[in-house]
């Protein structure tokens, strides 16, 4: 993973782990001190195309980061693609390895913080990409606790799910607006 060139760039500093957090991207208003069920996830403004893609996708994100929630890496690297791009507007792109070893040293550095992901409802948007799969878009909101305080982030995201095999998984990530 490339490093962030954040002012704050000791490993431990709030800009640091905010990087790591928005890198990964993988949102609610109350503190985030403990993982939380996720919201239910309520469609955007807009209907959706398809409200069964829609449901699939939504049910997908949700158990993906219930995974992440309990930071059980195992589990959440199965809903990513081995040819796996992440992007993200600041920390560069890396591959599946690097991304999956992310989530590990993010998991093993915040094993009390109460680290976790909550996606922002009326936010999430899913089309479908013919013949591939489809695109989510939404917003999301990473808390953990760094110095004994909340420290909250909410950041844009868009996965790239390819259904294949009867398999949905992402195989691109975009993260920006941070």
């Amino acid at each position: 993973m490339q490093s962030n060139s954040h002012p704050r760039s000791k490993s431990n500093s709030p800009g640091r782990i905010c990087a790591l957090l928005a890198l990964v991207a993988l949102a609610g208003s109350s503190a985030c001190t403990t993982v939380k069920p996720l919201v239910p996830v309520s469609p955007a403004s807009k209907a959706p195309v398809s409200p069964e893609l829609y449901r699939t996708i939504a049910r997908l994100d949700s158990a993906m980061f219930v995974a992440f929630n309990q930071h059980d890496a195992d589990k959440l690297q199965t809903y990513f693609a081995d040819d796996l791009e992440f992007f993200h507007d600041k920390g560069g792109v890396s591959d599946f390895r690097q991304t999956m070893d992310a989530f590990r040293r993010m998991f093993e550095q915040n094993k009390t913080t109460g680290l976790n992901r909550q996606l922002v409802p009326g936010t999430l948007e899913v089309f479908p990409i013919k013949d591939y799969g489809a695109v989510e878009t939404y917003e999301h909101r990473f808390c953990h606790v760094e110095n004994g305080k909340d420290d909250c982030g909410t950041f844009k995201n868009m996965m790239v799910w390819r259904l294949k095999d009867g398999r949905w998984q992402v195989t691109r990530v975009v993260s920006y607006d941070h």
